[in-house]
């Protein structure tokens, strides 16, 4: 009997084994689908972002009917499209001013949330302090490709699942207004324009990367967003950085959004000293305040009631 008992024991011992490794191998399995798109924490990655906005400026200045501008609105689909979002490229004409906003677009249902940022960059370096380079374009690393790179970050990180629908929308023609009878915000007014429905909330950013970021509440957004935006900040332990006082009062692509009663925000640092300079290069951006803007931004996303 003893020498039966034995016997039992080590044929017993491998089979226990492989029943613990089984078990161990469905732990870690569930592990990994616990932690897969649909249920993980959205981080941002702010070297990522900063990455983009390194190629934005490689290409130059992305004035429009430029190759820069051409050429980062055929990057823009295409890593949108690698992404799996449905894109759409929005043609249209605004006192006389070619426009191309690009339209991204994931999920169905409410709440429908539009987050946008503009593409293209001024013209000219009017504030420059060198007056010889006042008619030089502005290189436009903080003003556009910022905010571009951030929700192309935002566009890897969010799962093919949402909650409800969101649209990424890459405005053209924001920044030449004031030169030669041209306006500001053409591309989002030829967007808002053609908006059959309206969504739920609009969130823009725009000159978010500087390395030393410090954002308001603008006076014309809403103020329901702003204080939901900047409470998620804070809670992020960004209070240093969203400041919840009204200081600047700003024409942007929200603008057109409030003018049809649609609810928007402007998230912007417009303290930043290189703006329309010919020194709004990527040295200025910091990987870190994209962080802090991409991470903000998620968060709300996943807790935002119309």
């Amino acid at each position: 009997m003893r020498i039966a008992m034995l016997y039992k024991h080590k044929n017993i011992t491998p089979f226990i084994i492989s029943i613990i490794t089984i078990l161990i191998l469905a732990l870690i399995s569930q592990f990994l689908l616990d932690t897969s798109d649909g249920n993980k924490e959205l981080l941002f990655n702010g070297e990522r972002a900063y990455q983009d906005v390194i190629y934005q400026t490689s290409l130059g200045s992305r004035v429009i009917g430029s190759d820069a501008h051409a050429k980062v609105v055929q990057w823009l689909q295409d890593r949108l499209n690698s992404q799996e979002w449905g894109v759409e490229v929005q043609e249209g004409n605004k006192t006389n001013v070619p426009i191309k906003n690009i339209i991204a677009k994931r999920g169905t249902g409410t709440p429908w949330i539009i987050l946008g940022a503009h593409y293209d960059s001024r013209i000219i370096a009017d504030r420059d302090q060198v007056p010889e380079k006042r008619l030089l374009p502005v290189p436009g690393a903080n003003d556009g490709a910022s905010g571009v790179a951030v929700l192309l970050e935002i566009a890897r990180v969010l799962p093919q699942e949402t909650r409800g629908q969101i649209w990424l929308v890459f405005f053209d023609a924001e920044d030449n207004g004031n030169y030669q009878g041209q306006d500001w915000i053409l591309g989002s007014r030829l967007f808002v324009e053609n908006l059959k429905e309206k969504p739920d909330a609009m969130i823009l950013v725009d000159m978010i990367g500087d390395t030393n970021l410090t954002v308001y509440w603008e006076r014309n957004s809403d103020q329901r967003l702003n204080k939901q935006i900047w409470d998620i900040a804070n809670r992020l332990g960004y209070s240093d950085i969203f400041i919840p006082v009204y200081k600047h009062k700003i024409i942007d692509d929200h603008i057109p959004f409030l003018e049809a009663n649609i609810p928007a925000i402007d998230i912007i640092d417009f303290d930043y000293p290189y703006w329309h300079t010919t020194a709004d290069t990527a040295d200025k951006v910091s990987s870190e305040s994209l962080s802090v803007i991409g991470n903000t931004i998620l968060k709300w996303l996943e807790t935002y009631k119309p």
